[in-house]
Formats: C-alpha cells, structure tokens, sequence
C-alpha cells in the first residue's frame, strides 16, 4: 500500500533511503542542500522525519554519544520495507507519466 506523500516528505523519504548510515537531523538536512540546492531548518527536517515515522515509512533508533555532540545521542533514522515500498511506486507513477511525455525537438 502506497501513502500519499507531500513534496518535502518525498524528498527527504528518498535522502534517508540514499544515506548508507547516519541519516539523523543534520545530515539529512545537508545532504538536502547538496542535492536540492535550498536550506531547510534542522526543526523542519525533525518535524517531516517525526511525520515519516509516524507514518511507518522509518524508524529510528538511538546513536552512541560523541564528544563533538557534547554527549548528546543522536535519533538515526532508516527507511522501513513500506517506506522503500512508497519510494518504489511514486518513481512508478513518475515514469509512466514521463513516458507519456511527447518528445519535442526545440531545435527547428
């Protein structure tokens, strides 16, 4: 069963499935700078993870402390079977649509 996903959630649904490990708040959101070229909020980036999760489409767990954190513990997320289910049938629908698309030639 496919979820209907808003833009943001899709995007950051899709930088959590590509990040191999340590996709928490921060590297979500600058791994969105380096692909999406635009800033977003660390808060923004919790809010949609939180509504991801809630949704079944992640999970988290807790990291280990670091130093460089000051002993906090990250929430590291990944993305659930439903989750890669989604990403699977929104790139369906995309591509049917794409095919669909007539191919113009801008050069005459």
């Amino acid at each position: 069963m496919s979820q209907n996903l808003g833009n943001l959630e899709e995007t950051v649904l899709l930088i959590v499935a590509v990040m191999a490990e340590e996709a928490y708040g921060y590297t979500v959101s600058e791994a969105y700078y380096k692909h999406m070229g635009g800033r977003i909020s660390i808060s923004a980036i919790h809010t949609v993870l939180k509504r991801l999760e809630k949704k079944g489409l992640i999970i988290s767990k807790m990291g280990g402390a670091t130093a460089e954190r000051g002993g906090r513990r990250k929430r590291i997320f990944e993305v659930t079977k439903i989750g890669m289910s989604t990403l699977e049938h929104i790139q369906s629908n995309r591509m049917k649509l794409w095919d669909l698309m007539p191919k113009l030639n801008f050069s005459a």
